[in-house]
């Protein structure tokens, strides 16, 4: 059995049960009057609101570049010396833990909820972006050049590598382990017990988890109404559907109706099911772009693309001397800061579908699989991408017009484009759904004071909500409310890249701890 924490503190026991609803005092409560307030506040006005959370992004990332860079080159050689320690043998939930999921569903899970939707939007327009110069050019390299085609694939697959799902798998293993070895509840507050025992459970705690709720739910709501948005432009160019505002409000509730169905099925029979979906139906779409677009030269592509993501790695994790400041700031920064924002919902709910695996195991897969899949689809896609423009083909070869439509403008040099395009709105919408629904397990979980199943009205409560938040800002503020929204998430990233420096510290005298006490009783 694991060695378990000596604390007090029984999961529920600050909750208050009514409505149907288990609600943890004040988390959920406090939660949802900042969440009210700021849509509230932000459908006023919401110009001055941009501009406010926008100089609040802006100070966070000009000031503080260093930091976010400093910390994710940290978040990646700690997994990967974990690995190679003796705590990678450390099962989480004990040494007869088994998982409840198969392999591959559960990588569908953490895949779909970690990046799948980023991955459709911008396969394709980000490298186009970076050789054209459309905002700047990684490394100062000179636009359109065979030099910024390679360095494009490289800062391409930087962005989306190795550093953000070391961000994930932080926090996620920090999460797992302390709930099913320490018996702590599943909150972001857990990961403190070590510094500041039964004092997590007090105002600091609250103050954790109730950031940790507000970024998920900025992150979430913001990606549905850009996710709409996207969607309602590939359903115009494709079969000139009106890209109005009602169509993507019908767009956020049919997404929301979905979500809530899953959500009210639970992971087995929801989130499982549609990520088993999702992964399929782009297995299918990246096969199809592979055989057509590329034949057998996909193979060199992957060479290409991983080369280059070597070859480029330490430069572009550099943050001394920059003169990229553009590319630095606007795309490298501002990832990092996105990532970790996110990294309370992605890390929880990949927490959530652990149990049972080894920290080397778990590390494994989180770290070092999903990046050889993105080599792959990033190959296929902005490799294909990038093809077309240096070979002036289509549309793509005038540059980025619009990136949401990037991916349909590649597919539509392709046979049957119509056929692959709709396949892409539809794994739009499918992710967005899986990410909706995996985002409200891990609110409720969180407002529900760590527990694992909470009741099913409290989840339809915050998957309502993530689509209420989209949509009202949707239609009251447009594209400046949501921009509200992303920057505020953003700037939530500040603070949590040192909550996430200090779970590094928390999680290693965990395991330390476990080690002693558990893998030397064993023998």
């Amino acid at each position: 059995m694991p060695h378990r924490y000596d604390t007090d503190y029984e999961v529920g026991q600050d909750n208050i049960r009514t409505w149907g609803m288990d609600i943890h005092n004040p988390v959920f409560l406090v939660s949802a009057l900042l969440v009210l307030l700021f849509v509230v506040g932000t459908i006023a006005a919401p110009e001055a609101a941009k501009q406010a959370f926008d100089g609040a992004k802006g100070w966070s990332i000009d000031n503080f570049d260093w930091l976010f860079l400093v910390a994710g080159n940290i978040f990646v050689l700690f997994c990967i010396v974990l690995i190679f320690l003796p705590v990678g043998r450390i099962r989480l939930g004990g040494v007869d833990a088994r998982p409840e999921f198969s392999t591959l569903s559960w990588f569908a899970m953490l895949f779909a909820a970690g990046m799948g939707i980023g991955l459709m939007f911008w396969s394709v327009a980000e490298p186009t972006a970076y050789y054209t110069g459309w905002y700047g050019t990684p490394l100062n390299v000179a636009k359109d050049t065979p030099e910024a085609a390679q360095l494009a694939m490289g800062a391409t697959m930087f962005h989306w590598g190795l550093h953000p799902w070391a961000i994930y798998a932080v926090v996620a293993l920090s999460l797992a382990f302390f709930t099913y070895n320490k018996g702590l509840p599943l909150t972001i507050r857990s990961a403190f017990f070590p510094f500041i025992k039964d004092r997590s459970w007090g105002w600091f705690g609250h103050v954790v988890d109730v950031v940790a709720v507000m970024a998920t739910i900025f992150g979430l709501a913001t990606s549905l109404g850009f996710g709409a948005q996207q969607a309602a432009g590939g359903l115009n160019y494709l079969f000139d559907v009106p890209n109005t505002i009602n169509t993507q409000i019908a767009i956020i509730i049919a997404v929301t109706s979905v979500a809530i169905v899953s959500v009210v099925r639970g992971l087995d029979g929801g989130v499982k099911v549609l990520s088993n979906i999702n992964m399929s139906l782009a297995l299918l779409l990246l096969l199809f772009v592979i055989v057509i677009g590329h034949g057998i030269g996909i193979f060199n592509g992957l060479f290409r693309t991983t080369a280059a993501y070597v070859e480029n790695i330490l430069p572009l994790s550099n943050w001394v001397g920059r003169e990229d400041q553009t590319f630095y700031h606007g795309w490298t920064v501002f990832y990092w800061a996105w990532w970790i924002s996110w990294s309370p919902f992605v890390g929880m709910f990949i927490a959530r579908v652990s149990r049972g695996r080894t920290v080397r195991e778990f590390l494994t897969a989180v770290l070092l699989i999903p990046t050889v899949v993105t080599i792959v689809w990033m190959t296929a896609f902005g490799g294909g991408g990038l093809a077309q423009v240096t070979a002036g083909v289509g549309q793509l070869a005038d540059g980025i017009s619009d990136v949401a439509l990037a991916l349909f403008q590649m597919l539509e040099n392709l046979p049957l484009a119509t056929v692959t395009s709709f396949l892409g709105i539809v794994l739009v919408l499918v992710f967005f759904i899986t990410s909706s629904d995996s985002g409200s397990l891990v609110i409720d979980s969180i407002t529900a004071g760590g527990k694992l199943d909470a009741p099913v009205p409290q989840r339809i409560f915050w998957a309502t909500m993530e689509g209420l938040i989209a949509g009202a800002l949707l239609f009251g503020g447009g594209a400046d409310a949501l921009g509200a929204l992303q920057a505020a998430a953003i700037t939530v990233g500040l603070p949590f890249t040192l909550v996430l420096l200090a779970m590094c510290v928390a999680l290693y005298m965990g395991l330390s701890h476990e080690r002693r006490f558990v893998l030397n009783d064993a023998r």
